[in-house]
């Protein structure tokens, strides 16, 4: 219970240390250094586990379009999004996740969709809308509304959706943490051609102290450590309690941009995101044995 509790509020961290650390770099070198950090935790964790096996041939394609999507795209989206999108706004449009997931159940698996689910639906969407407009829905008719990095945000929900999907097939193969290793490096590998597109090492000498110490944070912790353990609380604890971190992780986001950034929570924007997690946890009645392998992949 304590390691899971751990993950969620480093996760929760994340938006608000990325958004800081954006300050004194760009979002193409946070991401290559952060996880550049994370593979070589994983890595010396994958070892001293005596875990390490190759993929099956033909795997390492599937694992290339997995760090993709979930590493390189993913990151790309929320870390560029960062720069003008609020760590609040951005906690509250990640936890609308569950809800993308249960429509691309429904739209690829043909998975039935109660009423009381599709009303979670409606009510997410809603409050995603109040968030990303801040609560001025007539913006929606003029469409000029929310940042572009409140744009982006919001694509990297539904993408992150369709990674956890397809990341169903490797994780009844391969062990959870090898999987996340073997992702994570072809995240970083093809994270490293756009950042030597934009100049490569050159970029790294301007960080300050400051600087530093954010990307440590999201690589140590957020890419390395808090994947770690996570998936080793999953192997203790009851099915029924994974869903449950879905709730705290953007309450704790919040908390931190209001103490750190001195953002601003606005009644629309809180509104908002009371909306989306209600709609979140109607969403996640279905089964709890369907929700754990979604519980399995977290966002930052």
């Amino acid at each position: 219970m304590y390691e899971a509790i751990f993950a969620v509020v480093i996760w929760g961290a994340s938006f608000v240390v990325t958004k800081y650390t954006l300050r004194f770099t760009s979002p193409t070198v946070v991401v290559w250094l952060r996880f550049l950090m994370g593979v070589i935790i994983l890595g010396i964790v994958v070892l001293a586990r005596k875990l390490f096996a190759f993929p099956k041939k033909q795997d390492w394609a599937y694992f290339a379009l997995l760090g993709f999507l979930g590493i390189t795209f993913h990151q790309y989206l929320q870390s560029t999004g960062l720069v003008t999108s609020q760590a609040t706004t951005t906690g509250w449009i990640v936890a609308s996740i569950p809800v993308f997931m249960a429509l691309l159940g429904w739209i690829v698996f043909r998975e039935r969709l109660r009423w009381i689910q599709i009303g979670g639906i409606c009510l997410s969407a809603l409050g995603v809308l109040l968030v990303v407009t801040h609560g001025d829905l007539l913006q929606l008719f003029t469409g000029n509304f929310g940042t572009t990095g409140d744009l982006l945000i919001l694509l990297s929900a539904p993408n992150w959706a369709v990674f956890s999907i397809l990341s169903r097939r490797g994780l009844k193969k391969y062990p959870a943490t090898l999987m996340m290793f073997y992702v994570m490096f072809f995240g970083w590998l093809f994270s490293s051609i756009l950042f030597l597109m934009q100049g490569g090492l050159v970029q790294i000498k301007p960080i300050p102290l400051d600087g530093w110490v954010g990307i440590a944070f999201l690589g140590v912790f957020c890419s390395g450590l808090a994947y770690i353990f996570w998936y080793d609380a999953l192997q203790t604890l009851p099915v029924a309690q994974t869903g449950a971190f879905i709730y705290i992780e953007p309450v704790i986001t919040v908390v931190i941009a209001i103490l750190f950034l001195r953002e601003r929570l606005t009644f629309p924007i809180f509104f908002g995101g009371v909306l989306i997690l209600s709609g979140v946890w109607l969403v996640n009645r279905k089964t709890q044995v369907e929700e754990a392998s979604e519980a399995t992949y977290w966002t930052s």
